[in-house]
């Protein structure tokens, strides 16, 4: 029992001894982080480990079904297979998307760097156009996404230090809330839009709400509409409201913007205005046949936002309104269509349809003559209302007007003349018009960060042709309509577009 006791007690000693000494060996804890919230900028923001910039994530996820329409950028049945309103007319589109927006902020000694990305994965039903006649008889197209297809868009990828902003921004001369004033409806004109661009801009902050943003953007697709050479005019392309052939040239400079904001409690105001120059390219094929020369247009606008109006907490009225020469994109914003063939039943005797013609340009000519730019003028707002926290309403609006000089119009009418036989002649031509829209959408929002909404938009073309003028149309197969007799006459549609969101 001695020696037993001694075992145990010698192998205790020796395991505690082990046990020391291993204690005493020095050990490298490994480090550990931790996400620690940031709450400078807002909530949402965390410190990414190790460094003191802080990042939030957020983003949504989207379901759309748009009723009587082939676009969820619901301009309507304006043009195309849409405004052909036939059988390859959607009744329905769909689509899903996936947005992720990436923000993050450090503080320097000269104010916050920050830099912001929103990107979108998105999903689209498309449609069917003719395909012309065969053997057997018609035939249509599939065009859209595959179906494990889809499309990925770069909305915001832009960084802001020292007053500076460089990168893909909304424009500064558009509103907050841009071609929003309280609809989903996409294709709204009055102002300038949402739709972000490439921008070199510095932002002059005054304090008390007050600010002056300059800003050099990326005209090349954003900011022009057509350059319309009339000379190049054929019946396919003004069957479709083109009036010429398009003849953009190459950017010599960018559009340059000057935008003043007063953002109070009361509400907000803003004046903006804009220089766009319009280049053509050639009046031929080669760099020998010449060209007219560039003219600069210009735009201004006025928007005004009243917020806490008597009506109930959280209601505003938002409205703008906008004039533009020779830079139509700043009226008839990125969203909205710059050519409307609309078509739609007649009583006209001789006739087989009747149909909306109407074109936007930014400036127009003929082989050998200068530009004449074109001149647009609109307005566009909408009351909000809150009926408690989760049901609102909005009633919403938009109205643009474009106006040809003489010299244009003479030009675009002596091509309608000659190529789609007008009926009543250059003294029934007038390719002026004005296109509107009005429309009510109502959210219900049943917890935080879900969304769905009804926005239902009723759409009007106001052509300016002399009442009663006919135009032949030639075949065209794309939206199966035939070589006929048409009457040109005012146009509308209905759309309604219902989305769900979850937003985080």
């Amino acid at each position: 029992m001695k020696l037993t006791k001694g075992l145990i007690l010698g192998s205790a000693a020796m395991f505690a001894g082990a046990g020391a000494q291993a204690a005493d060996l020095p050990v490298k804890a490994k480090a550990v982080e931790y996400v620690k919230i940031c709450s400078l900028y807002g909530a949402g923001f965390y410190y990414t480990p190790g460094t003191d910039t802080c990042i939030k994530l957020g983003g949504y996820l989207r379901a759309d079904l748009a009723l009587n329409t082939n676009s969820i950028y619901s301009t309507g049945r304006v043009n195309g297979v849409g405004g052909a309103n036939n059988r390859l007319s959607n009744y329905l589109t769909t689509r899903s998307r996936e947005d992720l927006s990436i923000d993050t902020r450090t503080a320097t000694e000269y104010g916050v760097l920050r830099t912001f990305f929103e990107g979108v994965f998105t999903w689209t039903s498309g449609s069917y156009t003719g395909a012309g006649t065969g053997a057997g008889g018609g035939a249509t197209a599939y065009s859209g996404d595959g179906i494990a297809g889809g499309s990925l868009g770069v909305y915001y990828a832009f960084m802001q230090f020292a007053g500076f902003t460089f990168g893909k921004a909304q424009s500064q001369f558009s509103a907050p809330w841009s071609n929003y004033p309280g609809n989903n409806f996409d294709g709204l004109p009055g102002g300038g839009g949402w739709d972000p661009v490439n921008q070199f801009t510095y932002t002059a902050d005054f304090g008390q709400g007050i600010s002056a943003s300059f800003s050099a953007e990326d005209q090349v697709l954003h900011d022009t509409t057509n350059i319309w050479n009339v000379s190049g005019a054929t019946a396919a392309g003004l069957a479709t409201g083109a009036y010429g052939a398009n003849d953009i040239g190459g950017s010599r400079a960018p559009d340059l913007i000057a935008m003043v904001r007063a953002d109070q409690a009361w509400g907000l105001v803003q004046a903006s205005v804009a220089a766009h120059n319009n280049q053509a390219a050639y009046y031929g094929g080669t760099e020998l046949t010449g060209h007219p020369n560039n003219k600069w247009g210009w735009a201004g606008q006025l928007a005004l936002s009243i917020k806490n109006i008597p009506t109930g907490a959280g209601d505003s009225i938002n409205v703008q309104g906008v004039y533009t020469n020779g830079a139509s994109r700043y009226n008839f914003q990125q969203y909205a269509s710059s050519t409307y063939a609309m078509y739609g039943a007649t009583g006209l005797a001789g006739a087989y349809q009747s149909v909306g013609l109407a074109g936007l340009s930014d400036s127009v000519f003929v082989t050998g003559s200068g530009q004449e730019l074109t001149t647009t003028y609109g307005f566009n707002g909408a009351f909000n209302h809150n009926w408690d926290p989760r049901w609102s309403t909005s009633i919403y609006g938009g109205w643009g007007a474009v106006r040809y000089n003489n010299t244009a119009k003479g030009y675009i009418c002596g091509a309608v003349v000659a190529g789609l036989a007008l009926s009543t002649g250059v003294a029934g031509c007038n390719p002026d018009f004005n296109y509107s829209v009005v429309g009510l959408i109502t959210r219900w929002t049943p917890v935080k960060g879900l969304t769905f909404s009804a926005d239902l938009a009723y759409t009007m073309l106001d052509q300016k042709y002399a009442a009663g003028s006919t135009v032949v149309l030639p075949t065209q197969a794309g939206i199966a309509k035939p070589g006929a007799t048409y009457e040109l006459k005012d146009q509308n549609t209905v759309s309604l577009l219902l989305r769900a969101q979850r937003s985080w």
